[in-house]
């Protein structure tokens, strides 16, 4: 996959590496896939050594944004003293209501543009950098909280990779698709917790143990 930062360099990039990425992104939107270190470098006022040293070149600058834009999804780790069923449907509804923002904003839309332009290229493969850095990342830090809620008897699953898959889709519904594809869909406060809270209804009228309250 190329040169690029290894994951633990940023988990939690300090706030001058956000502004890069956010320089990354912006430039994204208005030039798509020819992004350079150059150009990022005078937006984000900072030389192309600092790039380097801090990225390993565009491949790992490419990830490190990917990484920085998919931790805008949050997902508090379970605690397992005091998750009930409101506190799991509150997590739930937040990870949807994240997840719904950042994939309609600019900067995603462009991004995942730019990945699907990539994928199986074989040269940086940004679609596989986005995959691994985006979707799976979200969803390893999401199992936990099902797993625990099974444990605890709020939820009924087998497998938790096929119950968070079906949380996604609950949450996604057409919606990355049709933006990805030019729709203008009004994706405001309004509309995004309305939709946060009707999969999380959804996914617990699914998985909710039987024996306890389910539903909103």
């Amino acid at each position: 996959m190329g040169r690029g930062v290894e994951k633990s360099d940023f988990d939690a990039p300090t706030e001058r590496q956000k502004n890069v990425l956010d320089a990354v992104l912006r430039l994204l939107v208005e030039e798509g896939d020819a992004l350079t270190m150059t150009a990022v470098a005078r937006r984000a006022s900072c030389s192309k050594e600092t790039l380097y040293k801090w990225f390993g070149g565009r491949q790992g600058l490419l990830t490190a944004t990917v990484r920085w834009q998919a931790s805008k999804v949050r997902v508090t780790p379970p605690d397992r003293q005091r998750l009930d069923l409101s506190a799991l449907r509150a997590s739930l509804e937040g990870f949807a209501s994240d997840w719904l923002e950042v994939i309609s904003s600019d900067t995603s839309i462009a991004l995942n543009r730019v990945a699907i332009a990539h994928a199986g290229s074989g040269g940086d493969d940004l679609g596989a950098v986005v995959l691994e850095n985006g979707r799976f990342a979200i969803g390893s830090r999401m199992k936990p909280l099902l797993e625990a809620a099974r444990d605890k008897g709020l939820l009924v699953f087998d497998d938790a990779e096929t119950a968070f898959r079906t949380f996604f889709g609950l949450v996604g519904r057409d919606v990355q698709t049709r933006l990805l594809l030019g729709d203008r869909l009004e994706l405001g406060g309004v509309e995004i917790a309305r939709d946060a809270k009707r999969a999380t209804y959804q996914f617990l009228a699914l998985y909710g143990a039987p024996t306890g309250p389910r539903g909103l």
